[in-house]
């Protein structure tokens, strides 16, 4: 295939146009669900869908303006204002109502958003909305309120399985070079849920295939991929989301949580004095005197951290966020980081359990965010059992205390607490 060709991109050639035919989000699409159901009834309101790239935003909206039989428009963001808004509800308006698909709306202003807001409310246009963003934060409430929000997901594992065999069995190019994925594990961790680019990463890899195989491999796909990027937006929901995950984790005294979280906003090039800032503020008010030594070592990890920067500045990191948690070091903290950043690659992106996420607004409440989450003071020694590592990770040890007479104390006050579940 000749990457100069004119031919489609592999993921456009293989945009699902039919419901039937589309990969995922059952939780919406399945029979009975809401999206499957508008599109059964041949209805379609205002909504916006919220998720993270490559998981068929676009597609389903193209596929509901379909079964909607209304004209469908198309906006981004990125290059579009309120002169292009404007044009679209004109020509909506003479056409008796059309759909507007607007790709990116958190990177519209409040002006530009407010410009939408008699057309979706008079119904001249069905107003669709695509985001990587949390819409609480992005969307005025002006809005939001004209719109049900939609959460789509990161692709499972067997919906990428599915999307690949599909694009094998059904694309006519690929489909003549008779393949076959003998293994599995390269395209999945790589693709991190995203089907674009799942697919633009299968393409890559046949391009690059000799021409006596016929086996696509691990080795194969790692050819065409140096490093897999982490999804992380220092401004977005992630940012809350983590930062919320790492600090109930120290306060809930499990430092295996609290170092997978920091090895996360490390990947995603978090600010380090925001990192140091917040374990500066839980020393004194989650630990304060029961431990004086914690709030002085998080001072100098705060003073430290802002002369050494990245990359070095993960192990100043990791050794007070482990000492918070289990409340002195040798080169455990070090290794625990280098473990967990290992760790982070390997497992790609998962998702911070529900009741660890922030909730700072009504919708996100609504969502069960933060919900179940156990407040460590409100038990007997400050601790309660609960999960703070993703649910496919839970007991994993990252951190190991050392031999010396203080790590051994710290020891204690872990195997005391969690007992066989780490294995200290």
């Amino acid at each position: 295939m000749n990457l100069f060709s004119p031919t489609p991109p592999l993921a456009e050639r293989m945009r699902p146009k039919h419901l039937e035919e589309f990969i995922g989000q059952e939780h919406l699409l399945a029979p009975g669900k809401v999206l499957y159901n508008f599109v059964a009834n041949q209805q379609l309101r205002s909504l916006i869908f919220w998720g993270p790239p490559g998981v068929g935003k676009t597609t389903l909206a193209m596929i509901l303006a379909r079964a909607a039989s209304k004209e469908f428009f198309t906006l981004s963001a990125i290059d579009s204002g309120v002169k292009e808004v404007r044009a679209v509800i004109e020509r909506a308006g003479r056409m008796g109502g059309a759909v507007l698909f607007i790709d990116e709306i958190h990177r519209f202003n409040k002006a530009q958003q407010d410009s939408l807001l008699a057309a979706v409310e008079k119904g001249v246009v069905t107003l669709i909305g695509a985001t990587t963003e949390n819409p609480s934060f992005e969307v005025i409430a002006a809005l939001l309120s004209r719109c049900q929000v939609y959460v789509l997901e990161a692709l499972s594992e067997d919906a990428l399985k599915a999307m690949v065999l599909q694009a094998l069995e059904q694309d006519e190019l690929l489909k003549a070079k008779q393949l076959q994925v003998t293994e599995w594990e390269a395209l999945i961790q790589l693709s991190g849920g995203d089907g674009r680019r799942l697919l633009n990463l299968l393409e890559l890899a046949v391009e690059n295939l000799p021409s006596d195989t016929f086996e696509i491999t691990n080795s194969l796909v790692q050819l065409t991929v140096q490093t897999k990027s982490t999804r992380y937006d220092k401004a977005g929901e992630q940012h809350y989301d983590i930062i919320s995950a790492f600090i109930k984790s120290i306060r809930g005294s499990d430092p295996n949580a609290a170092i997978y979280w920091l090895a996360r906003m490390i990947e995603g090039g978090e600010d380090v004095k925001f990192i140091a800032r917040r374990m500066l503020i839980l020393a004194s008010e989650d630990i304060g005197n029961a431990n004086p030594n914690a709030l002085l070592l998080a001072t100098s990890c705060f003073q430290a951290v802002q002369v050494i920067g990245w990359p070095e500045s993960r192990i100043i990191l990791a050794q007070c966020a482990t000492y918070l948690a289990a409340s002195p070091k040798g080169n455990s903290s070090y290794t625990a980081i280098n473990e967990a950043q290992v760790l982070v690659r390997e497992t790609g992106d998962l998702p911070v359990p529900l009741h660890l996420r922030n909730a700072p607004t009504k919708l996100m409440k609504a969502m069960d965010y933060g919900k179940g989450y156990q407040y460590a003071h409100s038990y007997e020694h400050n601790f309660v059992h609960q999960e703070f590592l993703p649910e496919s990770l839970a007991g994993t040890k990252l951190y190991e205390p050392g031999g010396s007479a203080a790590e051994q104390k710290l020891r204690d006050f872990l195997r005391e607490r969690w007992q066989e579940k780490y294995g200290y």
